[in-house]
């Protein structure tokens, strides 16, 4: 932050125009529009693959809360990643206090990367999760089709790659395959014929 230059606040977030997602990150806001359709796509998808086996387990072992997007608190830093998850038995009631913002650090977060976002959420804000006791962190870049596993050790995260179309078995999800083709955009659809 400059010289003479006040620290952001939350009134700052609350300032910005409708559509628009604000951090606070070492007393600097950082505005950001709403992502592109193939970073919502991804985000989406991901949501529903963990969500229907680890989150309500239907399919799977289940064991999870999921969140698009919530807003966390810790301390003057606001962070909003695409997506979080808190296992059930370190936050059982999770939910059931109405405010708008998470203060319990996640077990788990994922970013979906795109041009403007990459370099904040591959440094300041995958460190500040480490720091925060974030066990895991996924980034997702929907247009190298990469999935980067970050699994939080003593002095640092501990990095698994995956990408194309593999399908893996990722911390902390690893119980169940992750299909990753299914995950990316699709691509042009041809015309129906006559």
């Amino acid at each position: 932050m400059g010289r003479g230059k006040r620290p952001a606040t939350y009134e700052d977030i609350e300032a910005l125009p409708p559509g628009w997602v604000g951090e606070i990150i070492d007393d600097e806001l950082w505005a950001l529009p709403r992502p592109a359709k193939w970073h919502a796509w991804v985000a989406s998808e991901l949501g529903v693959e963990l969500g229907v086996r680890f989150g309500v387990g239907r399919r799977g072992p289940g064991g999870w809360w999921f969140v698009d997007e919530p807003e966390l608190h810790f301390g003057r830093q606001v962070l909003v990643p695409d997506l979080a998850g808190w296992r059930y038995e370190r936050a059982p009631g999770l939910i059931e206090r109405n405010d708008p913002f998470f203060d319990l650090a996640p077990d788990w977060v994922c970013e979906v990367l795109s041009p403007s976002t990459a370099a904040l959420d591959r440094g300041r804000k995958l460190w500040l999760y480490h720091q925060e006791g974030v066990s895991h962190a996924w980034l997702m870049d929907p247009q190298a089709h990469t999935l980067e596993v970050y699994r939080r050790g003593a002095r640092g995260w501990r990095l698994a790659r995956y990408g194309g179309e593999a399908v893996v078995r990722a911390e902390p999800f690893d119980a169940e395959p992750l299909d990753l083709g299914r995950l990316w955009a699709p691509g042009p659809t041809p015309a129906p014929g006559p």
